[in-house]
């Protein structure tokens, strides 16, 4: 899978990608991270792609001649126009799901704004997608990209050792069960004796359990989208009773 990032400041997008799971997936031929510098198509000779906006308002607003032209050549190079992805705060806000279906296209690209944002007639003509990573303002939008890219990079083949990514958080709406190592024993705190006893049905059967009260306990707003049994439904319910019953008292 090829992520193109067009950007003001190509050396975040190559510092993240230099690193961890997403150099290991670029260095394996799972995936690629290119930046491309829409700077580089400004037509003047001091390579300005910001002007006032008109009606007035602070901060300066990125032309739309740099930026199309950045997206033409970049098409003509890939071959097609694949999805290009505006991270914006007024876009759809981004999860587990959309990383899930994102990850299955061939080619993305991601527009990062800058300053106060980009003229709207050039997101009009070639923006599909608009996400958005939280209800916060950020300097620019390199990191969002780089925080989907993560995100999208796990679920594609080669990437991640096999099977990790479905037992991730999120994966089923839950939040993942706690998890130990070594030591045994810690600061007077124990491993799990489940956990020591080799019985993996028991095990699992633990897990899946702790998955249910993590979620109770710090992402109750999930429950109604997990993948829950009638059981395991009744059981999150009588958490969400007792919890709120303790915080009545």
């Amino acid at each position: 899978m090829n992520f193109y990032v067009m950007t003001l400041f190509p050396e975040l997008i190559d510092a993240v990608a230099g690193s961890s799971i997403l150099k290991r997936g670029i260095e394996s031929g799972a995936i690629s991270v290119e930046a491309v510098n829409y700077r580089e198509y400004a037509k003047d000779k001091h390579h300005h792609v910001d002007d006032y906006p008109y009606g007035g308002g602070a901060g300066m607003l990125i032309q739309p001649g740099p930026v199309y032209d950045c997206f033409e050549e970049l098409t003509r190079r890939i071959g097609k126009k694949p999805r290009v992805i505006y991270l914006t705060p007024k876009g759809r806000v981004f999860d587990q799901k959309a990383a899930e279906e994102l990850s299955k296209e061939e080619d993305l690209i991601f527009l990062a704004g800058h300053y106060e944002g980009i003229d709207e007639r050039v997101l009009d003509l070639i923006v599909t997608d608009r996400y958005s990573i939280g209800d916060y303002v950020l300097t620019g939008g390199e990191l969002p990209a780089m925080v989907m890219i993560d995100a999208i990079s796990r679920h594609v083949p080669g990437v991640l050792a096999a099977g990790s990514a479905e037992i991730e958080t999120f994966h089923d709406g839950l939040l993942e069960y706690p998890q130990y190592t070594r030591p045994e024993e810690f600061m007077g705190l124990r491993v799990p004796e489940v956990l020591l006893s080799g019985h993996h049905l028991n095990v699992e059967k633990w897990q899946r359990e702790m998955s249910i009260r993590e979620t109770v306990k710090y992402r109750p707003d999930l429950l109604p989208g997990a993948a829950l049994s009638e059981k395991e439904r009744r059981f999150a319910s009588e958490l969400l009773k007792e919890a709120e019953e303790s915080n009545e008292q």
